[in-house]
């Protein structure tokens, strides 16, 4: 059974950081494309960034771009997002979401190539 975890949301005030982590049981994180998705108040999910398998190929959103980093740890089954200088527009439930049929080196952006999703976790940014 697959099952994804996010972890490391909160309260942020704006221009903090935080860094999301998506653990993976019953699957190897690092043979997929896994992408990072957000749904604010009010407001449709999109897609934040993605990652391929073989760490080859990346996808930043335009507005989260020289702010945001994903990566993977493969020894601990994870991929991070990093959030640097958070703005009150990023605030949303955040999910990661792994693509079982991507090609290699190549990640996609829209919702429904996803077949696997964690719960999310809530960022907050406010002062």
């Amino acid at each position: 059974q697959v099952k994804l975890v996010e972890s490391g949301g909160g309260l942020v005030q704006p221009g903090g950081s935080l860094r999301l982590s998506c653990a993976a049981s019953g699957l190897a994180l690092e043979h997929f494309a896994i992408g990072w998705f957000r749904q604010g108040p009010g407001k449709e999910r999109e897609a934040v960034s993605c990652i391929s398998n073989k760490e080859i190929s990346e996808w930043y959103r335009d507005s989260v771009k020289g702010r945001f980093t994903i990566s993977r740890d493969s020894a601990k089954n994870s991929v991070y997002l990093q959030m640097n200088d958070l703005k009150p527009e990023d605030m949303a439930v955040y999910y990661c979401a792994a693509d079982l049929g991507a090609p290699d080196d190549w990640c996609n952006t829209p919702a429904e190539a996803y077949d696997s999703w964690g719960q999310g976790t809530q960022v907050t940014v406010s002062s």
